[in-house]
């Protein structure tokens, strides 16, 4: 459209113009005067109207204010009496439309107008009276106004056909917008016809503008070429595929481009078709929705792509308000058009699309008008030619009907369209074409309509000739193909019609293609459906079969005879065979370390489909639309919050906020804490500060509390209550990674802009691993229910602790990714349970890793150590076990419980799986005869502090059982994790709670049960055990007692010693909740800095102004100075690099061995010595950990090259000389 320019009235303006005293007539219909919606709403409102209207697209959406209008010699003078009308009215603001009602103008004879309009039009109306009286007019006598805009016509207004159109019509969401300028319109003569082009609008202000040069147009010309073969890509009817959200439980478009969808190694590809038989009488019946659905969710119906023919508005909407179809089949290529955002199907019988894999999907157009295919391309399944990627391409079609010539050949014509499309788009890639294709098979029909005439000898040719057609495409019948490689080209062996073997459509056993053939004559059964394959040596067919045979009861009969369609369904399923498949499989070391995961079938009652949801449903797990929105509010409020919008409307935000964790997962429950992770230029103190500061200032009027800040040696941490919502918010310092938010998470873990300090790689390691997990997990709501109800049980049995070395939420996720990636595709989510407890009730935890070996391919960058008891590896560094926590105490507690759950499965007792998730503190409290009780107790020191005690003597526990486990391996033990107290303990404290008195009084225990480590041990021998541990317990209080930080014996106390189960008391579990701490009882600042804070990725001058502002307030007050970061990726010359960035440099670039380099050190008692890297230790908890200030020099054991000295401040890793 040419770029209109403003003009001006060559008449003088008056303040007060009065309209010429000659009115001018509106007879002509060359012009018009109309509204046009935004060019952003048109494609919603074209995609009926090009198959409904008329006048489309001879004439845009539109609504006419005058039409007919003034002849085209008047319109210079008809707009300037406008222009003049309306600016000396004065009204520049807009006229508002939103077009939310359906309405018809019904003609007595045939023709029937549909149309969109307002609910309140006045302000139309309005400006249409103005217009009218600056030319000179006045509204007609006995006419009202009404406002529309066409979009569709239709015959009979009494006809089924009028009152579907209708309703299409009322499911169109909401257009709205606010007009601020009318449009001229000039009707356009040639030779096909007319078309209306704009000459130029009049701004409700009156302003002026015309088209410079040719008319102004609206559509794209061009010829759609619908006299020949050629087909084309419809972008109009295009559209995004949806999937469903189960946060919001809103159906939302998915663009595979967003996420990159990875796909874990597969063999097969299922594919089904199914005409599903649309209603063609008003009101459409529903009763057989049901039914369809439990034909399409039966066993032998279960594919990984489906394909629907004569899906209706009504019919789709009831589909995929199904849960079970929605964890079924979570893509469609459509969505419900019963949400109010979504729009109705293009046309009363659709073709539709449900997969398993993400996918994009096109419309091609077809020569007649609702006819077309759709074409949907799986990025996750192809081949690979030279190392370029060909997706797997699924043609959907449903061709025309009937057996006559014009039918015959309007078939021929669509396949070739069709064919002929993919061939030009799609030329090397493994095609799939399927659907219904209506192509009559049967000997016996075609004779007869060659008899009595009905189609002719070159038709019957056609049709003859259509598998050969397909053969020279390579196309194979997987009917056929199927069929050939059992031997039998039949079903049963018996005499049939040629052509009628595989019938898809038979009157004889169908009762509905029975009724649907008594009114046509084609009485004979034929195979309408097919699924075509071209393989190119990728896809090879292996199975076919058929489907839809299950069957209600008829109205009014006890006989079991009603289908739910006229057609059976078809399945195939392919082979995939790929000769580059050796590329993608595991390497050899990687294979030899693999266990493998073999489907375990949930027995009984377990199996029940929906039995693990209806689970979750009763234990109340499951998480509710309030909670979902509310959580959401509280992620919105602290990105406001700490982003400061209100006073700094920065349009680029200097900081990425982003959940991760659970939320993240969509795994969460209510008792969930919500993490969130910041990423941004600043130093960390200054983050924390300033975050600090602005959180504070908001909790005068938002339900915001800072409950502590934690400082430990994974770095900084906020606890906030959000709304009440327990939140732990994260941050990392990466200038990189922010600018490129989110591509920087598709970047591959050994690209330089992961060079980053190890503990920005851990804060940066969740959002990294959600990302690739979601991504890879073949069925997300399948792994969500799984998740929770694994979680349940962990936490009811005792074992889901990360504190006390056992499961933690980040192993469960792992654990249960790795077995539903390595189980067949379409698992249901009870048989992925039952295979998680089958699979590791047997794992060799003493000498395998829990690893994906769809990420870890070629090597795991992972050596094991002997103290290391169980490995759960994930996929980025900086520490990939994430179970390094776990004793072995924990480890084989871990272990027998999941030995337990399996047990109980197979017995075959349990009737849901709730009973599973069984309490098992009263097990452990009557399975032991001997315990370690470690008392504590503390009082007068407020809630915090005793938060703050109770907290670091958990965090000892773990040292306390490997110091057990090493010194007194004769004995085991397990430790329930949690505080006990005594029931009067308890009473009392529930009182004091309500008193707001004693909160921070408590007087407790935790406990460890004892048990025999070896079989056959003597009397004696225990005695000697039993003074050994008493040995390790009286260190360990010593150890607790002599930390001034955290002990102070005025207001805490602790022991530990071993007790018999009868010296216990009545004990139960500690409820209330100490972690909650108030603004002023933050722990205390270390002496030094965090490394973290000198490894930052610089302070961006780009970054958010309101930061910088803040930070110069907080400098004029006296407070620290941040230390200046330098980002070393841009100038390598500026900074020293530390210690640890030399290590991750050595251990994780895989162009260097981490075995081949030591590690020089300064001992404090003999000085400068040396150890291989490998053998280095990190944690602080480890018995042989140094700290890093302590690392002299990294040397290559070759040639004993130095590539690291701090004395020299000589870096050869990095290129940073000193």
């Amino acid at each position: 459209m040419a770029e209109p320019t403003p003009i001006t009235s060559s008449t003088p303006e008056s303040p007060n113009p009065e309209p010429s005293s000659t009115p001018l007539p509106l007879t002509s219909h060359e012009t018009a005067l109309a509204l046009l919606p935004p060019p952003s709403a048109r494609p919603r409102l074209d995609r009926l109207r090009a198959l409904y209207d008329a006048a489309c697209p001879k004439w845009p959406p539109h609504i006419n204010l005058l039409y007919p209008f003034v002849r085209p010699e008047q319109l210079t003078d008809a707009v300037e009496r406008i222009s003049a009308a309306l600016r000396s009215e004065g009204e520049s603001e807009g006229v508002q439309v939103a077009l939310d009602k359906v309405g018809v103008f019904e003609r007595a004879k045939r023709e029937n107008t549909i149309f969109l309009s307002c609910s309140d039009d006045e302000g139309v109306a309005r400006l249409r009276g103005r217009v009218l009286r600056a030319l000179g007019g006045e509204e007609g006598k006995g006419r009202k106004f009404q406002m529309h805009l066409t979009m569709g016509q239709s015959e009979d207004a009494a006809a089924a056909p009028h009152k579907f159109l209708v309703e299409k019509v009322g499911r169109v969401p909401r257009v709205e917008w606010t007009a601020r300028e009318m449009a001229v319109l000039v009707r356009e003569r040639t030779e096909g016809g007319s078309v209306m082009r704009l000459w130029g609008t009049v701004g409700v202000d009156g302003t002026v503008r015309r088209e410079e040069g040719a008319l102004g147009g609206f559509y794209e010309e061009g010829d759609r070429g619908e006299d020949g073969d050629g087909a084309e890509r419809d972008t109009l009817q295009s559209g995004l595929p949806y999937y469903f959200e189960e946060e919001t439980e809103r159906w939302v478009p998915f663009r595979p481009g967003d996420i990159d969808m990875e796909e874990e190694a597969r063999s097969t590809l299922s594919v089904a078709s199914y005409n599903v038989l649309a209603e063609f009488e008003w009101p459409a019946s529903e009763a057989r929705y049901p039914l369809i659905v439990k034909n399409i969710l039966a066993e032998n119906a279960e594919a990984d792509v489906l394909v629907l023919q004569e899906v209706t508005d009504g019919f789709l909407a009831h589909l995929l308000g199904d849960a079970q179809i929605r964890d079924a089949y979570p893509f469609c290529s459509h969505g419900p058009p019963t949400q109010d955002d979504i729009e109705p199907l293009p046309n009363y019988l659709n073709i539709v699309v449900l997969s398993k894999l993400a996918f994009d999907w096109e419309y091609v157009s077809f020569r007649r008008k609702h006819k077309g295919a759709v074409v949907a391309r799986f990025e996750d399944v192809g081949r690979s030619i030279d190392g370029t990627f060909l997706p797997v391409v699924v043609g959907a079609v449903h061709l025309s009907h009937g057996l006559t010539d014009g039918a015959v050949a309007a078939k021929k014509t669509d396949i070739k369209r069709i064919t002929g499309y993919l061939a030009e788009t799609y030329p090397d890639h493994p095609w799939i074409l399927a659907g219904d294709f209506n192509v009559t098979t049967s000997s016996a029909s075609i004779d007869a309509a060659l008899k009595k005439k009905t189609i002719s000898d070159l038709s019957a040719t056609h049709l003859a000739s259509l598998d050969k057609m397909f053969t020279d495409l390579s196309l194979d019948d997987a009917w056929s193909k199927a069929a050939a490689a059992d031997g039998s080209e039949s079903d049963d062996g018996s005499e049939e019609v040629e052509g009628e073997q595989g019938a898809t459509w038979d009157p004889t056993a169908n009762g509905l293609a029975a009724a649907m053939a008594a009114g046509g004559g084609n009485l004979r059964a034929q195979r309408y459906d097919r699924i075509l394959v071209r393989g190119e040596g990728f896809l090879a067919v292996s199975k076919f079969n058929m489907f839809g045979f299950l069957t209600e009861p008829s109205a009014g009969t006890d006989v079991s005879d009603q289908f739910a369609s006229d057609h059976w369904g078809i399945r195939c399923t392919m082979k995939l065979v790929s000769t580059e498949a050796k590329v993608d499989a595991p390497s050899d070391e990687i294979a030899s370390l693999i266990v493998p995961v073999h489907l375990h079938k949930a027995p009984g009652a377990l199996a029940q489909p929906g039995s693990v949801k209806s689970a979750l449903v009763s234990l109340d797990i499951i998480p509710s639309p309030s909670e979902a929105s509310r959580r959401e509010r509280a992620l919105d409020l602290l990105k406001r919050v700490l982003l400061d919008t209100n006073s700094s409307p920065t349009p680029k935000p200097a900081l990425i906020i982003t959940p991760v964790g659970s939320q993240s997962l969509g795994i969460w429950t209510a008792a969930s804490d919500l993490d969130v992770l910041c990423i941004g230029p600043f130093s960390t103190s200054t983050f924390f500060s300033l975050a600090t500061q602005r959180l504070r200032r908001a909790a005068a009027i938002h339900p915001i509390r800072i409950l502590r800040r934690v400082r430990a040696h994974t770095g900084t941490m906020l606890e906030l209550s959000l709304d009440g919502i327990k939140t732990d918010l994260q941050y990392a310092p990466a200038t990189t990674i922010a600018e490129t938010w989110p591509a920087a998470l598709q970047t591959p873990p050994q690209d330089p802009l992961w060079s980053l300090p190890a503990q920005t790689l851990s804060k940066l390691r969740p959002a990294r691993e959600t990302t690739y997990l979601l991504a890879s997990l073949p069925c997300l709501s399948a792994f969500r229910d799984a998740h929770r109800l694994l979680r349940a049980w962990a936490r009811a049995r005792g074992i889901y602790a990360a504190r006390f070395g056992l499961l933690s939420g980040i192993q469960l996720t792992l654990m249960l990714a790795r077995v539903q990636k390595m189980v067949p595709r379409g698992t249901s989510v009870e048989d992925l349970v039952a295979t998680f407890f089958s699979h590791y009730a047997d794992f060799p935890w003493q000498n395998h890793a829990v690893f994906d070996p769809g990420f870890h391919r070629v090597r795991l960058p992972y050596t094991r150590t002997v103290r290391e008891p169980m490995a759960v590896l994930g996929y980025f560094p900086p520490a990939l076990n994430t179970a390094a926590a776990a004793s072995k105490y924990s480890a084989r507690t871990v272990a027998e419980e999941i030995k337990r759950a399996r047990d109980k499965i197979l017995e075959g007792g349990l009737k849901t799986w709730g009973e599973l998730v069984e309490q098992g503190v009263g097990e452990f409290l009557k399975g032991y005869k001997t315990f370690v009780r470690l008392e504590v107790q503390c009082w007068g020191a407020g809630a915090g502090r005793a938060s703050q005690f109770l907290g670091w003597v958990e965090s000892r526990c773990v040292g306390l059982l490997v110091d057990m486990q090493r010194r007194v391996p004769a004995v085991g033990g397990r430790m329930w994790p949690g505080r006990f107290v005594s029931k009067e303990e308890e009473s009392g404290a529930k009182q004091g709670e309500e008193g707001e008195e004693g909160a921070g009084e408590f007087r407790g225990c935790y406990l460890v049960g004892l048990e025999k480590g070896e079989e056959g041990m003597g009397r004696e021998e225990m005695q000697i055990a039993l003074g050994a541990l008493k040995g390790v317990l009286g260190r360990f209080e010593a150890q607790m007692r002599g930390d001034e930080k955290y002990f102070d014996s005025r207001s805490c106390w602790l022991s530990a010693e071993v007790v018999n189960r009868g010296e216990l008391g009545e004990l139960e579990v500690d409820r209330r909740e100490w972690g909650e701490y108030t603004p002023g009882e933050e722990e205390d600042e270390s002496d030094e800095e965090e490394e973290e804070e000198q490894a930052g990725s610089g302070t961006g001058s780009d970054g958010d102004d309101s930061w910088e502002k803040d930070r110069k307030k907080r400098s004029k007050k006296g407070g620290k100075q941040p230390i200046a970061a330098v980002d070393l990726r841009a100038d390598k010359t500026k900074k020293f690099r530390t210690a640890a960035d030399a290590m991750n440099r050595i251990r994780w670039d895989p162009g260097l061995d981490s075995t081949e380099y030591l590690v020089g050190y300064e001992d404090r008692f003999t000085g400068a010595q040396e150890k291989d890297l490998g053998a280095w230790k990190t944690e602080q908890t480890d018995e042989e950990f140094i700290p890093q200030h302590r690392i002299l020099y990294f040397k290559r054991k070759t040639d004993g090259l130095i590539v690291w000295d701090r004395r020299t401040r000589f870096d050869k890793l990095f290129g940073n000389a000193a």
